[in-house]
């Protein structure tokens, strides 16, 4: 696991921070944040890249990222908004690519497929707050605005709500280097 805080140099930190968390952002509701059956949790999404393709019209804002990361081939990149609750709400530990497809064809069903070992997931943190990730293991990684943690794509995570601020918000990437 590798974690980088200021990982952006300020000025494109502040910039993406600006246009993420403002109010032209298009955020899409989601009723899903991990598995089917939490039928009382919901999220926001943007999909910048799915399926190795880009989703959507706004990509260019997080070239930022993409330059510094410089992947050979991308999966997925997504951003979730959690809303603030009255309790910090620990989601169900899983990892982003538990199921992959190429052509239509699943390759891989329940994250043990060798891609997902030579694949890395990064969460980039857009927002400073009481909401954390946690791994299996017990690590705990605080959401710090502008920090960026790396690990292995099989690696079981889970995100939280927060409590202190009105949003969580985080930008998921799931790469091959």
């Amino acid at each position: 696991m590798k974690i980088e805080d200021n990982f952006l140099d300020q000025k494109d930190f502040e910039e993406l921070q600006k246009f993420l968390m403002g109010n032209m952002f298009p955020w899409y509701y989601n009723s899903i944040i991990d598995f089917y059956e939490d039928e009382d949790k919901y999220q926001f999404i943007h999909v910048f890249y799915d399926n190795y393709a880009p989703t959507s019209s706004v990509i260019e804002n997080i070239n930022p990222i993409l330059a510094k990361v410089g992947p050979l081939s991308i999966w997925r990149i997504k951003a979730n908004l959690l809303t603030k609750t009255s309790n910090i709400i620990e989601n169900e530990f899983h990892v982003d690519m538990s199921r992959v497809y190429k052509d239509g064809v699943e390759i891989d069903s329940g994250g043990q497929n060798k891609l997902l070992k030579q694949s890395t997931t990064s969460i980039f943190y857009m927002n400073t707050n009481n909401g954390y990730t946690k791994f299996e293991d017990g690590t705990k990684i605080e959401s710090v605005a502008n920090r960026m943690v790396s690990f292995p794509t099989n690696t079981q995570h889970k995100g939280t709500s927060c409590t202190d601020q009105k949003t969580r918000v985080v930008i998921n990437f799931n790469y091959f280097k």
